[in-house]
């Protein structure tokens, strides 16, 4: 069953493993943008390197450059115990820069090529979605590229509204059940 674990170095193998299969593709969601000249190093001390920084992102605590926001990285997993293996990255943003707001979206994911059409990034979206609310926000804002049909269905699976294309982005916006709520209880609900 789909599990989103936040980063751990114990985790590092099958991390590493899973960073290795998507080889030069790019790796949405999963920070690996943080990475010195576009490589991950792979390395146990490159993983808990890695894991240390991304944890930090998700601490509203830590100061962050300027083009940064707050993130909640996540490793989708498969298995339990000595079975669990990470089958793809996820990472929740908790706001949205301008650029973020036209292409970027608050959650991103990939699933390892191997892994792909199992179902986890749907489940893991279902999962994200759910947070997303915890973190107070209503609704929130995902893109994929206009060709990548299994991410537009994705997405549309788990609620996502077209809103428009950009940069040759599809815009799609998920209410996350926080607004619902709300007005339940008489509070008025402001979009993210």
């Amino acid at each position: 069953m789909t599990a989103l674990a936040r980063p751990d170095v114990r985790l590092h193998r099958s991390w590493a493993e899973t960073i290795t299969e998507f080889g030069s593709e790019t790796i949405h969601g999963s920070g690996a943008w943080h990475a010195e000249a576009g490589r991950l190093d792979v390395t146990a001390s490159g993983c808990e390197a890695f894991v240390a920084m991304v944890l930090a992102y998700g601490d509203p605590a830590t100061e962050l450059p300027e083009d940064r926001v707050h993130c909640d990285h996540y490793w989708m997993t498969d298995g339990v115990g000595d079975g669990e293996q990470v089958v793809g990255f996820l990472a929740l943003r908790h706001r949205l820069t301008a650029w973020l707001l036209e292409e970027g979206g608050h959650i991103g994911y990939a699933v390892r090529p191997s892994r792909r059409g199992e179902g986890h990034a749907s489940r893991a979206l279902g999962l994200a979605v759910r947070r997303s609310a915890e973190l107070g926000l209503d609704r929130v804002l995902l893109t994929c590229d206009e060709p990548n049909l299994a991410s537009a269905r994705t997405i549309e699976g788990n609620g996502g509204v077209y809103e428009d294309t950009r940069n040759g982005k599809r815009r799609y916006w998920i209410e996350t059940g926080l607004s619902a709520g709300r007005a339940a209880d008489g509070r008025s609900a402001a979009h993210a």
